[in-house]
C-alpha cells in the first residue's frame, strides 16, 4: 500500500508561485507513474501533470509553460512547481501514483486558492 501526503498549498495572488510536494510512504516495484490532478468547485477532476520513471512527462494545456513536475527519488517525493498562477488554477490538488498512467493510489489533497 502506497500512502501519499501532499503539502504546499495555500492562498496566493495572481502571478505568484507555489510549490506542491507529495511524499510517498514507499515506492513499490509496480509504480512507474506519478501525477498531479486537480478538482475545482463544480468541475470534474482533471489531470495536470504526469511524470514516469522513463522521464515521460505530460502537462495539460493549462499547465504547459507554467507548471513543472519533478521527482526526488532519494526522498520519495514528487513536486509540482506552479508559476504565474491564475484565479482559474484555484482547486484542490491531488497527488497520485500508479502504473502506465493508471493511477490507483491517491493523496488527500492540498488546497490552492489564487485571488485576482
Amino acid at each position: 500500500q502506497v500512502q501519499l501526503v501532499e503539502s504546499g498549498g495555500g492562498s496566493v495572488q495572481a502571478g505568484e508561485s507555489l510549490r506542491l510536494s507529495c511524499a510517498a510512504s514507499v515506492y513499490t516495484a509496480g509504480i512507474n507513474s506519478m501525477g498531479w490532478f486537480r478538482r475545482a468547485p463544480g468541475k470534474e477532476r482533471e489531470g495536470v501533470a504526469r511524470l514516469d520513471t522513463d522521464n515521460f512527462t505530460y502537462y495539460s494545456d493549462s499547465a504547459k509553460g507554467r507548471f513543472t513536475i519533478s521527482q526526488d527519488n532519494v526522498k520519495n517525493t514528487v513536486f509540482l512547481e506552479m508559476n504565474n498562477l491564475k484565479p482559474e488554477d484555484t482547486a484542490m490538488y491531488y497527488c497520485a501514483a500508479g502504473t502506465g498512467g493508471r493511477f490507483r493510489y491517491w493523496g488527500q489533497g492540498t488546497q490552492v486558492t489564487v485571488s485576482s
